[in-house]
């Protein structure tokens, strides 16, 4: 995310951040949802998760974007740092954009709750979830 963060391209407006390889994979839906959007990409197999979260939560500190957009590819650990970085950026800043998440999977767009991306983190709760699922289809 070579973009400084003051620039005019993200004062107050939507910014989407996603991950680089939907570039390649999934052009056309890259395409779609990068619409009126300053786009930036990130590959979080290459970058160091602290940087990354350091750059977004002080982009949304200074820039007060009006949306930010994580985009990235389902079932991928690295790609779920992302939207994680983007939550946590978020409490960090105590900024208040709308954030909307985003996962590509079997060639579809698939629109994630916050509530999500927090259990992705809680591997515990996840299993809490899962037993009350179990119980309820008994």
């Amino acid at each position: 995310m070579s973009i400084s963060v003051t620039s005019r391209l993200l004062k107050g407006k939507h910014i989407l951040i996603y991950g680089k390889c939907i570039e390649t994979e999934h052009p056309h839906l890259l395409e779609e949802v990068a619409r009126e959007k300053t786009a930036l990409h990130v590959c979080m197999s290459e970058e160091q998760l602290d940087g990354v979260g350091f750059k977004v939560a002080t982009i949304m500190a200074y820039a007060n974007p009006a949306s930010v957009v994580a985009l990235s590819m389902d079932g991928s650990p690295h790609c779920t740092q992302l939207h994680a970085i983007v939550e946590q950026a978020k409490k960090i800043s105590k900024s208040n954009p709308k954030i909307i998440h985003l996962v590509v999977e079997r060639g579809a767009l698939v629109e994630v709750t916050s509530e999500a991306v927090y259990l992705s983190r809680h591997l515990s709760k996840i299993q809490e979830l899962m037993k009350l699922a179990a119980k309820k289809n008994l």
